[in-house]
């Protein structure tokens, strides 16, 4: 078994290594390689240097083309891109775009695990952010992402260099990168939302039910997102009332491939929605340390991990609890576990003492039911075949928010 320190350094490792940084240029290539796109969809089965919607020269492609998006603001950097807020020219609508710079093959990883993540949703959820299109964009001319796409030389050298570990891609001075086109969610984070307000009862029931909805829809999709913390649930107000988005799938994993049944003639597993997520394991041990499972701090885990991880966050979010981060200096919310001066993540500290009991809640003046209290100290047990799966969970959860 690992020591503290090793496992310490083995999540840093993790977060090191999604932190990105941005060309001196790249900001003077923004507007442009949004005004590539085409007003008009593209056939995402062309190869790159094929497709006629996407030219090099601009001044000439602002004379035969409209732009699609203008970008109006920065409104995120950090782990491996950065995001904008812009606006969809044929509609009118908000939008955010995140910038993606493709070149070594920890970043490609993390960008094909969104877009395959979110490409394989068939349908939309409301809790889930919706991706609109992903565009591949390298030398002066883009190309719209399909998945799987066999014919495009670009996507199969993105996945060659994430399969390999190593540059097979571009030179530094061809830099690549992938453009995410999303919903826009004007509300911020959950740590910014829930803590710039007055605590709400009926607000926290509402949160909580549409988080389990989404952890859901999700597993029984087949994805483990592996990062669900309060910076990737974003806030939509769109509708007058706050609905929650899970997003930044830079770390999900889609579970396909079991159930033996053979590929059909594009390859693809004819039984990949034959997958029990609680049985298929994982050993990346990745994720943000406070939110990290007791098992994955060893590295062997399944979807479970998610269910361990929205039990820290509900706990926090119901009882206000909060850490200074060490590299942002920002208040976030999570729950842990202190150890004389230090506080200790609630999975890592479970892994050192499994009979190690919690307190929760944890606040003398807490309103949490005991209701809340029990599926909590569920969510959050050390053997993650004691935790409720994401249904039970949703289920449980529905019956708890209508009797409050």
């Amino acid at each position: 078994m690992d020591t503290g320190d090793n496992r310490r350094r083995r999540a840093r490792s993790v977060r090191a290594k999604r932190t990105g940084t941005q060309d001196a240029s790249a900001k003077r290539e923004n507007a442009n390689v949004l005004r590539s796109l085409s007003v008009g969809n593209t056939d995402g089965n062309d190869a790159m240097e094929d497709d006629v919607g996407f030219i090099k020269n601009w001044s000439l492609e602002r004379k035969v083309m409209a732009p699609r998006y203008s970008l109006l603001r920065e409104v995120g950097r950090g782990s491996y891109g950065v995001v904008y807020e812009a606006i969809a020219r044929r509609s009118g609508a908000s939008v955010a775009v995140k910038k993606l710079r493709c070149d070594a093959p920890e970043n490609v990883e993390l960008a094909l695990a969104e877009f395959w993540a979110l490409a394989s949703l068939e349908k939309r959820h409301e809790n889930v952010v919706q991706l609109e299109e992903c565009v591949l964009q390298r030398n002066g001319m883009a190309q719209k992402m399909s998945h799987g796409n066999k014919r495009s030389k670009q996507y199969l050298r993105l996945v060659e260099t994430s399969l390999k570990g190593e540059r097979v891609l571009s030179h530094p001075e061809e830099p690549c990168y992938l453009w995410f086109v999303m919903e826009f969610c004007e509300g911020g984070d959950l740590n910014q939302f829930i803590l710039s307000r007055r605590p709400d009862p009926r607000t926290n029931n509402s949160f909580m039910l549409q988080l389990t909805s989404a952890v859901a829809f999700l597993h029984e999709n087949n994805i483990v997102h592996r990062d669900l913390k309060p910076d990737n649930i974003l806030i939509s107000e769109k509708s007058g009332t706050p609905v929650l988005k899970v997003a930044d799938f830079g770390l999900s994993k889609v579970c396909a491939g079991l159930g033996g049944a053979g590929k059909d003639d594009e390859g693809e597993d004819k039984n990949k929605n034959v997958v029990n997520v609680n049985k298929f394991w994982l050993s990346s041990a990745c994720g943000s340390d406070f939110y990290m499972a007791p098992e994955v701090w060893e590295g062997h885990y399944t979807a479970k991990a998610d269910i361990f991880a929205l039990g820290i966050i509900i706990w926090a979010m119901l009882e206000r609890i909060t850490f200074i981060d060490a590299e942002s200096k920002r208040e976030l919310l999570g729950t842990y576990v202190r150890q004389g001066a230090d506080i200790v993540p609630v999975g890592e500290a479970l892994l050192e003492n499994p009979k190690m009991v919690l307190n929760i809640p944890q606040k003398r003046k807490s309103s949490m039911s005991d209701g809340v209290k029990k599926l909590l100290q569920d969510m959050l047990a050390v053997n993650p075949q004691d935790r409720p799966d994401a249904l039970e969970l949703h289920n449980r959860m529905d019956q708890l928010t209508c009797a409050a």
